[in-house]
């Protein structure tokens, strides 16, 4: 039994973009703009570039290798099993907690309508966590039916969430205050310094190319993954350009409360911005419409990743990292069902102990980093399959992965502290407990480069102006991570690569 390819071009572009778009968007540009001002909109063209070159690796890799959760596979041919477990483990915790997270943002949502899901401290009431439970249960039909009946309902339910938000974008464009882009300030208020200090912000928008290789075994023809990709890309853009220009132009100072060109003082805009804006403007239709994408938009995002997700358990249980029952499929709808089963336990058990330990709510939310570690091999495991005689399909590859691993290391030493800590403790104590559980030594050699690049990423957000002791500069933070990155770890990972007779066991093993 095999699974089903069912998944077209354009189901994939509108499960990327919709995937990825979510209510992070109307709240992160506040913070953006005042660290920028107007020029939030560059900062989001130079978060899409960062990500192009990232996203060529995941095509080529895709391209090479097809399957179920590939990304969470590709580095057991080039690195061995060590590593790929320390590369798996990083996504399966992300993929684990981001459900449960997008099912309590939901239940954030119709904490609007019914104001008793969330306390004054902003985490859920036991109530909240109920509903965020229930949300959970909801994702599990739209992903155990079969790949096509996900594939419909994303399409309908992925295009009305899609056209909500380029409603609320031009809408909010209606009150257009242009003059707003120039007057206080000019277009860079706050120099380049101010755009590369948002940059972070915007970084953490655009992980909805991660989940499409995760599809590859299900999609109708995996070429069609190259156009997709890109696509996605510049779908996730466009819609992020519309809001920025759409916040920036609808700011009405005195209608706020707020200082004219008082940059920083929009972050403290309370709650939802947009929403906010909406009240105060007295668009009632703009407030539903914010409203309702404050529900709908996690609600999808939901769903998407836990499919995904259990592509990834899929696929570490046919490599022998967790049971062989996870790689079974339903012989009616040809899923991995057990996976899915599993996945949606965890995610529910995530899900209701936010209430009573609101701590361990934000310790998930933190540890989602983890799935930024794991793809940054991903430019490294592309190197080194070139070097072992991999044909590659990317033009000016070698340029396009290392820009990708530098893009991918800033990315994970901008999450700062505790979210990079938390993250690797909760790393390591997986890949120790599921090593020893299922007896994974294989490749340890081959893995110390990626051991000692996490260990890298950990100190620098620990010494930097992102951590602890803020002892670097953000600029000179970032740009020791950009060097060491590329001039130590991306060689060593390299020249850590398995052999081309190893290269061909593991992929006949795998």
């Amino acid at each position: 039994m095999q699974l089903k390819r069912h998944l077209t071009t354009f189901s994939l572009l509108v499960m990327g973009v919709a995937g990825a778009v979510g209510t992070g968007v109307l709240f992160s540009n506040a913070g953006m703009t005042a660290m920028a001002g107007p020029s939030v909109v560059l900062v989001w063209i130079i978060g899409a570039i960062f990500y192009t070159f990232i996203g060529f690796t995941f095509v080529e890799l895709s391209l090479m290798y097809p399957e179920a959760g590939g990304p969470s596979r590709y580095s057991l041919y080039s690195h061995g099993k060590v590593a790929n477990l320390i590369n798996a483990l990083s996504d399966l915790i992300w993929y684990l907690f981001v459900p449960p997270v997008e099912a309590l943002a939901a239940a954030e949502g119709l904490n609007l309508i019914y104001p008793h899901l969330v306390n004054t401290q902003g985490n859920p009431t036991t109530l909240g966590a109920i509903v965020a439970v229930i949300i959970m249960l909801l994702f599990f039909p739209f992903n155990y039916f079969g790949i096509r009946a996900f594939s419909r309902s994303t399409n309908v339910l992925g295009i009305i969430k899609l056209a909500i938000y380029v409603l609320i974008g031009l809408g909010f464009l209606a009150f257009a205050r242009f003059g707003n882009f120039g007057a206080f300030g000019g277009f860079a208020p706050f120099g380049v310094s101010g755009i590369f200090a948002a940059i972070p912000l915007a970084m953490f928008a655009f992980g909805g190319i991660r989940v499409l290789p995760d599809y590859a075994e299900e999609t109708r023809d995996p070429k069609q993954l190259k156009n997709s990709i890109i696509l996605t890309i510049i779908g996730q853009t466009i819609v992020y350009i519309l809001f920025a220009l759409a916040f920036i132009a609808s700011l009405n100072w005195s209608q706020l409360a707020l200082q004219a060109g008082a940059w920083k003082d929009v972050a403290k805009l309370p709650g939802n911005p947009f929403l906010v804006i909406a009240q105060h403007s007295n668009a009632l239709w703009l407030i539903g419409l914010t409203t309702i994408i404050a529900i709908l938009g996690p609600f999808v995002t939901g769903y998407i990743y836990q499919g995904a997700g259990t592509r990834v358990l899929f696929a570490m249980s046919r490599t022998g990292f967790v049971s062989a029952r996870m790689k079974e499929l339903s012989e009616r709808y040809s899923i991995p069902a057990a996976a899915l089963i599993v996945f949606t336990i965890v995610g529910v058990i995530v899900a209701y102990i936010a209430a009573p330990l609101p701590s361990i709510y934000s310790l998930i939310t933190d540890a989602v980093v983890a799935g930024y570690i794991g793809f940054a091999i991903n430019p490294v495991v592309m190197l080194a399959l070139r070097r072992e005689g991999r044909t590659g399909t990317v033009k000016g590859g070698a340029v396009i992965a290392t820009l990708a691993f530098a893009a991918a290391s800033l990315i994970a030493y901008w999450s700062g502290w505790p979210s990079v800590p938390y993250a690797v403790i909760l790393l390591a104590i997986g890949v120790i407990a599921f090593g020893l559980l299922y007896k994974v030594h294989e490749g340890f050699g081959n893995a110390i480069w990626y051991i000692c690049y996490i260990l890298f990423l950990t100190l620098m957000t620990y010494i930097g102006s992102v951590g602890a002791l803020k002892l670097v500069s953000f600029n000179i933070g970032s740009l020791i991570v950009v060097l060491v990155s590329v001039v130590v770890f991306l060689p060593w990972g390299v020249a850590s690569r398995l052999k081309h007779v190893e290269v061909r066991a593991a992929v006949a093993e795998g």
